[in-house]
């Protein structure tokens, strides 16, 4: 297989290829959309700009396409990145997202690509134990959804914070694995990763009336592991 992954920097995504390295896949491209708008339906917007740091870190080449973020137009610019790609195979590591999964299900069959989807409606919180337990470093750097706040923001994936996920999808319904776009992540070391990010400055960005926000990071740099 000669495979794309479709890659944000977070915890999906980044698992995604460390499933398909295990396999012995072959994984030719990081495949990255641009967001011009934060509220895009199909593609994680946080910190996108690092998704170039992480590339490197992990070793594989990237490919980025600035995309409107308009419903619809934006999966039309994800065909258009694909077509051209020496690729057989496109990897996500959506678990829930149907909207998503039908979207890039459509472009793959109209550009005869194979779709690997391995964590489709695998347990939630297995999924994040399980995350944990491979050794990624994994940050929350968004919050969106009723029960979180801002000291959430930065926080490090560990059983104290898994638990309290737990504790905030029975309380107030949320997705444990953030599919919702109840949180964002992103990864910033972990088994495939050849150097580690080192996040060197960064701000809070938040909302006091809708109690949400995010990590901006606005330096990160690879650092020896």
């Amino acid at each position: 297989m000669k495979i794309a992954v479709l890659f944000s920097g977070g915890k999906d995504s980044v698992r995604i290829v460390h499933w398909c390295l295990k396999k012995g896949y072959t994984v030719k491209y990081l495949v990255t959309m641009l967001s011009k708008r934060e509220d895009s339906w199909m593609y994680h917007t946080p910190n996108i700009h690092l998704t170039e740091l992480s590339a490197e870190a992990i070793g594989i080449p990237i490919i980025t396409k600035e995309t409107s973020g308009i419903k619809e137009k934006e999966v039309e610019d994800l065909r258009d990145v694909l077509k051209v790609l020496d690729i057989d195979t496109v990897a996500c590591g959506g678990i829930f997202s149907s909207y998503q999964r039908a979207r890039i299900e459509r472009v793959c069959k109209e550009l005869k690509l194979k779709l690997l989807t391995p964590f489709w409606h695998t347990d939630p919180e297995k999924f994040m134990r399980e995350t944990m337990n491979l050794g990624f470093d994994v940050r929350i750097i968004g919050v969106y959804a009723e029960g979180f706040n801002e000291n959430w923001l930065g926080k490090k994936l560990d059983k104290k914070t898994i638990n309290d996920l737990v504790s905030l999808n029975k309380k107030h319904g949320i997705s444990i694995v953030g599919e919702g776009g109840e949180y964002e992540t992103i990864v910033v070391d972990g088994p495939v990763f050849k150097k580690k990010i080192k996040i060197i400055d960064s701000e809070n960005v938040w909302d006091k009336k809708t109690q949400s926000g995010y990590l901006r990071i606005k330096k990160g740099e690879l650092a020896e592991k």
